[in-house]
Parts: structure tokens; C-alpha cells; sequence
């Protein structure tokens, strides 16, 4: 009786074990949905260091986007609202800073628009590439924990950015 008792206990500790390793209680890094969004720190206009994991506990919507791209142009003022109406949500504007004339043209790009959540300045390409973007603009909602719900390419209106916050 006590080997049966031992045999199953074992049993059971394999099998709890290869299910935790198969199916882990934390997502794993990367960028589609589902999974635990990638880490990055980016210098703001303001010449300030922002990181995506000081945000935890907020909702996150990050958007690539480029002063050169009329899509991106087009969403901007929606973004404005979203960041203005939602106290527990915050906008990321990763910029593709690699791709523009200057700095310059991204600021007044941004005073231009009356801009005031975040504008991250990749001025390498290496967030854009490490997000897999592809198109402009490209949007990602990450939910409270880091995890990206939702992958959007293209220009989104003010209803479908709040509809993607509201399923976080």
C-alpha cells in the first residue's frame, strides 16, 4: 500500500511538473498576443529616459508612428483625446526618429499638434525592429501587467483605440 501511495504521489509531482513547464504561469517575451510585452528604454523629446516597465499597473497603448506617414498624422489628435479622457491609460508614441530629417521636425511636428503624452525618440530603429514593425502606424495595447492584448497596423479611429482599452 505505501509503494502504490509513493508510485502515485510521484506520478502526480511528474505530471504537475511537465504541465507548469509546458503551460508557465508567466507569459514568455515577445510581441504577439498573449505575450509579455518587451522592455525598452527610450529618451523622451524632453531629453528624459522613459521604460515601458515603469508603466506597470497602467494600460499602455504604444504607437509607432513617423512625422513623414499622413496615417499617423491623421490618429494623432484621437491619441490626444484617449490620453486626456483616461487617467489609468497611458499613450506611447515611439517615434521611427532614424527615419526623420531631425529632431526638429518631430518637435514641431508634436507643438504643431498640441501633443502632450509621450513621444519616445527610437533613434536607432532597434524598438521598431524589436517590435516587428513593419507599416506605419502600428499600435500595441498592453494590459496592467505587460502582457499585449491587441496588435493594430494601420490608422486607428477614436473608437476603435478605446474599444482595444476597454477589452484590456
Amino acid at each position: 500500500m505505501k509503494k502504490v501511495l509513493a508510485i502515485s504521489i510521484l506520478v502526480f509531482l511528474i505530471g504537475y511538473t511537465i504541465y507548469y513547464a509546458i503551460n508557465p504561469v508567466t507569459p514568455k517575451v515577445g510581441v504577439t498576443e498573449g505575450s509579455s510585452a518587451p522592455d525598452f528604454e527610450l529618451s523622451t523629446l524632453n531629453g528624459e529616459s522613459m521604460s515601458l516597465s515603469s508603466l506597470r499597473g497602467k494600460k499602455v497603448m504604444i504607437n509607432f508612428w513617423a512625422t513623414w506617414c499622413p496615417p499617423c498624422r491623421s490618429e494623432m489628435p484621437d491619441m490626444q483625446k484617449v490620453q486626456d479622457e483616461n487617467d489609468d491609460v497611458v499613450v506611447l508614441a515611439v517615434n521611427l526618429t532614424s527615419s526623420e530629417s531631425s529632431i526638429d521636425t518631430v518637435e514641431s511636428f508634436v507643438k504643431e499638434l498640441g501633443l502632450a503624452f509621450p513621444v519616445l525618440l527610437d533613434k536607432k530603429g532597434e524598438i521598431n525592429n524589436q517590435y516587428e514593425v513593419l507599416s506605419y502606424p502600428t499600435s500595441y495595447f498592453v494590459d496592467e501587467n505587460g502582457v499585449i492584448q491587441t496588435k493594430f497596423v494601420g490608422a486607428l479611429s477614436y473608437e476603435q483605440m478605446n474599444d482595444f482599452l476597454e477589452n484590456l
